[in-house]
């Protein structure tokens, strides 16, 4: 398996037959947009907060927005977990300046106000609320009922907390469902009979072929 959000894990995925990607994004101390899971990069020996290191600071394997653009093209559904909400402004202009649909870029965060607030200043992106079900105190109908309010796109949680009525419910505001950390064949195989919207999975493998095999089996309509 190739390290998580390096071009050649992108470049991978897509040839394996994904048709979406999925990154987390962090602004450096320069202001530029890059791609990374932590946020940390070891420098002299310690770990510093990417935010606090330049671009050209950083290690060769740790890319920008730009260069995955440059290097897979456009021809995929975008899922970035915004991680510094700097970012959120960058993404959209370089989104832009790569002629990607902005349709199909779709802006996580772990916060709903924040998620609410950016959704009221860019119209034509998706915007996924990402939380845990332990989290939405509320409860889940009145949560999806807030998202549907404000026009945020999707709820995302992790695979053990949906069921089948809480994609329902979802689907009654017209909100879509989203699953994540889906790694096995049989859990793949439980999100995509729940009804959810999309899937992520580090096992790019196994998923298309899930997927495949499950559409398969659907009936014609």
């Amino acid at each position: 398996m190739l390290p998580d959000n390096t071009l050649e894990s992108f470049t991978l995925a897509l040839r394996l037959g994904a048709n979406g990607l999925e990154t987390d994004i962090w602004c450096t101390s320069d202001g530029q947009v890059v791609l990374d899971h932590d946020g940390v990069v070891r420098r002299f020996g310690r770990q510093r907060p990417i935010s606090n290191v330049a671009r050209n600071q950083l290690p060769a394997y740790i890319p920008s927005l730009s260069e995955l653009f440059d290097t897979c093209g456009v021809d995929f559904d975008l899922s970035i977990d915004v991680k510094d909400e700097k970012a959120f402004d960058s993404i959209v202009d370089i989104a832009r300046e790569n002629n990607f649909d902005l349709n199909r870029l779709w802006l996580c965060h772990h916060k709903i106000d924040t998620t609410c607030a950016m959704r009221k200043r860019f119209d034509d992106v998706r915007f996924v609320d990402s939380s845990r079900l332990s989290r939405i105190k509320e409860g889940v109908e009145r949560r999806v009922a807030t998202l549907s309010q404000h026009g945020v796109d999707v709820l995302n949680m992790h695979i053990t907390d949906w069921n089948g009525g809480f994609v329902t419910l979802a689907h009654k505001f017209d909100v879509l469902a989203f699953g994540w950390d889906l790694q096995f064949d049989y859990v793949i195989e439980r999100g995509l009979r729940l009804g959810l919207d999309a899937v992520y999975s580090d096992h790019v493998d196994v998923l298309v072929d899930m997927y495949s095999a499950e559409i398969g089996h659907a009936p014609r309509r």
